[in-house]
């Protein structure tokens, strides 16, 4: 399963994930002279960061949002790159957040966990309940496939939703239930099922409650490096439990801006790298 595939990886070289929310603000200044189209660059400089750190990190993140507000061009380049990340053996997660009716979440299902934009795993929206998650469940049963629902997010305003009063706990709890109940059928033997949950690092004290509500769940986790997040504050769950994958976008993949901005700026992104995985390993 993949959830066994993506637990080893985390073990092995770390449980850093890294976030390919990438867009023309960040490429090298030498991509200037370079001719080539804007979808080229954008697969080009994936490309850079997975050859880069594909030996330290546990899994990619493509935020598919990057990519269709470049329009056909953009999404050839999310197409390859999850061919390329496919192609070095490695995990990726499409981060898509999803979430409709049992009919248009089939044709969401087929769309990226089948064909051009085919995924290990995706992010979705289940606060539409089971009707938006059951379309994924044939493809995780059948065709090794994984989720992450979203549970408790890391932006200023998910307490708007997620923490109102639900029979006398905060509603995210009464979801993290239903996380638990979904990803039941789904166990991998590492012990957590192929149906996870993003947890924002940005809530370490809520973070440790949902970890005792729900032992079996592993965890994307964003959050960490440019939304404020360190090591410290994830360290007391993977003590407990080596649970999650840790995501950073911005905070590894502009570390060279600045800083080199030639043909081997992609040290400075490995750079980055190993410092977030030691950052993470001091407090295992």
């Amino acid at each position: 399963m993949i959830i066994d595939r993506l637990y080893q990886e985390a073990i092995e070289k770390s449980p850093i994930c890294v976030g390919l929310d990438s867009q023309e603000s960040y490429f090298p200044q030498y991509f200037s002279d370079e001719k080539m189209s804007i979808g080229e660059k954008l697969f080009l400089f994936n490309k850079n960061i997975i050859d880069h750190t594909l030996d330290l990190v546990a899994c990619y993140k493509v935020q598919v949002a990057y990519y269709e507000a470049l329009g056909l061009e953009g999404m050839e380049a999310y197409s390859k790159t999850l061919k390329y990340i496919k192609e070095v053996n490695k995990i990726s997660i499409a981060d898509i957040k999803r979430g409709d009716i049992s009919a248009t979440g089939q044709m969401y299902a087929k769309g990226h966990f089948t064909g051009d934009f085919e995924a290990d795993m995706l992010t979705i929206n289940a606060y539409m309940g089971e009707d938006a998650v059951s379309p994924y469940y044939p493809y995780i049963k059948e065709s090794g496939k994984g989720l992450f629902i979203l549970l408790k997010t890391s932006n200023s305003s998910a307490k708007e939703t997620q923490d109102m009063d639900c029979n006398g706990k905060p509603y995210y709890e009464h979801m993290a239930k239903l996380v638990e109940k979904w990803g039941d059928p789904f166990l991998g033997d590492c012990g957590f099922s192929s149906i996870g949950a993003v947890v924002g690092l940005t809530y370490p004290k809520e973070f440790e409650v949902i970890q005792e509500l729900l032992p079996k769940t592993f965890y994307l986790v964003p959050g960490y490096g440019a939304q404020g997040g360190k090591g410290e504050d994830i360290g007391r769950i993977l003590k407990k439990s080596r649970c999650a994958v840790i995501n950073s976008s911005r905070g590894l993949i502009t570390a060279h801006k600045g800083i080199n901005e030639g043909e081997n700026c992609w040290d400075e992104i490995r750079r980055a790298t190993l410092r977030m995985k030691e950052d993470l390993e001091a407090w295992l």
